[in-house]
């Protein structure tokens, strides 16, 4: 059982008619998950859908993203994932460099039509389009057998993950190692068919989905998506639907032990990390319900480092714990934090440069993050050799944000960097110089919302005379954050 599509096969014997997705009014067993499964599978046959097609999926959190991402696996397809909060022009560029064959695409979500805004800009659609709408149940498909051969080498997935150069580079995986880091993340957190998993992080994210749906896959545990975070919603669905396992950022635990009379009491195990993690706040989630793990993983590797369920709360905040999912860890130059093994992605899409930078000659990831290692061999992050920052659990490359402020009149050279927020983790400042003495921060902020997700747009900008730079040209990012 090394492929997703054998996985399907494998829950729907081994669980049968246990619960295997609740999303809202919409409830199905293993069975029931498996035959739409194969009526979407059998969908993208009929539309076009060739073995080794790339299928993009841009939809949030619901059962439609579940059925159709397995349905596109099972027809031999990699899936694209598409970053919700991407515009059209950041989305058309992952489906032009995938040249994408087939896009899942949700027709309204957070007031946004993404098909249409992707045919009004002019942009390429692929040929075969499903729209799903996510207030909607999916509509049953005739169950069919789609007799497509998947090997475990095969590439399951592309994930988009950006880089320092400021352009997204494409993470290959094969769909043995999805399966692997997946069953290495259950194994530690100790998950079994009896749980039943509330999975917050975007499903776009090698958490959402290879944490969250093929750990659940591999386990019975029943997956309950929430398509937008809301921390009264969510404190409902784990009483309402006695939640057990619940992973996500530090913040979502924060916001929903402050609400008011909190009941926590089903879970059994939070998973946290992609920020760092208050020891008061890991005590607090300890004493709320049960066990608290941290982990430590990116898009290349997904799950490299996890700690045990009976660490303690300074060893849960302060480390990532041990080497998970058959990886070796070390410590190279520069304390950079390396990694290697069987999961380390296959390459970047169609960029051998970018990935024999990130993957030397002895297979050792280098992640561009430092670090240190315990006794123990648990790992503790204490600093970025990139200019990365979190905003809310998501990754954001000044890089990027730079190269889209480039472009903007009235810009003449810029900088970002990452600032704390108390409620986010840290938000994008941005050090301009103008081209036009009238810019202002609202013609800043309006042009980056239109160029890039979200999470991406400063929160602040600050107007400068010139950028701080070194003999070498390069801006010197430390006088900036200390200002």
């Amino acid at each position: 059982m090394d492929t997703i599509p054998a996985a399907v096969e494998d829950a729907a014997r081994r669980f049968g008619d246990a619960e295997a997705l609740v999303d809202g009014p919409v409830r199905m067993s293993w069975r029931e998950l498996r035959d739409q499964v194969s009526g979407a599978a059998a969908a993208f046959v009929e539309g076009g859908v060739l073995a080794g097609d790339r299928v993009a999926i841009c939809a949030p959190n619901t059962h439609h993203w579940v059925l159709t991402a397995l349905g596109a696996l099972s027809a031999g397809a990699t899936l694209v994932p598409v970053n919700t909060r991407f515009t059209a022009v950041e989305t058309a560029d992952l489906l032009d460099r995938t040249s994408a064959k087939a896009l899942v695409v949700a027709d309204d979500f957070l007031g946004r039509d993404r098909l249409a805004e992707l045919r009004d800009g002019g942009h390429r659609v692929p040929g075969f389009v499903l729209p799903v709408s996510p207030g909607e149940p999916w509509r049953a498909l005739p169950t069919s057998t789609v007799d497509v051969e998947v090997d475990p080498d095969d590439v399951s997935d592309i994930l988009f993950t950006a880089g320092t150069t400021g352009r997204s580079k494409g993470a290959m995986s094969a769909h043995r190692q999805a399966l692997d880091v997946a069953r290495a993340w259950a194994e530690r957190g100790e998950v079994t068919a009896d749980d039943r998993y509330l999975v917050i992080n975007p499903f776009f994210h090698s958490f959402g989905y290879k944490a969250g749906i093929l750990v659940c896959l591999l386990t019975g545990a029943t997956i309950v998506p929430q398509a937008v975070y809301d921390a009264a919603a969510a404190t409902r669905l784990v009483h309402d639907e006695r939640i057990t396992v619940m992973p996500g950022a530090p913040t979502i635990f924060q916001t929903m032990l402050d609400l008011p009379d909190v009941d926590l009491r089903s879970l059994r195990l939070a998973v946290t990390g992609a920020a760092v993690v208050p020891v008061a706040l890991v005590e607090r989630m300890q004493e709320a319900f049960g066990t608290v793990l941290t982990a430590y993983g990116m898009t290349e590797a997904v799950v490299a480092t996890m700690c045990t369920p009976g660490d303690d709360a300074d060893t849960v905040a302060t480390t990532c714990g041990g080497p998970a999912a058959g990886f070796e860890l070390r410590i190279g130059e520069q304390d950079e934090i390396l990694l290697r093994g069987p999961n380390v992605m296959l390459g970047y899409l169609d960029d051998p440069e970018a990935t024999g930078r990130a993957v030397d000659a002895d297979g050792w990831l280098h992640t561009g993050d430092v670090g240190r290692v315990d006794e123990r061999g648990y790992l503790t992050i204490t600093d970025r050799l990139k200019d990365m920052y979190i905003c809310g659990g998501f990754n954001v490359y000044p890089a990027e944000v730079e190269q889209a402020l480039a472009r903007m009149p009235g810009v003449a050279d810029s900088a970002v960097v990452g600032v704390a927020d108390e409620r986010l983790g840290e938000v994008g400042k941005a050090f301009v110089v103008r081209r036009e003495p009238g810019l202002s921060t609202e013609d800043v902020r309006a042009y980056c919302k239109g160029v890039l997700a979200n999470y991406k747009v400063p929160r602040q900008v600050e107007f400068i005379d010139v950028l701080p730079r070194n003999a070498s040209g390069k801006v010197l990012k430390f006088q900036l954050r200390e200002r």
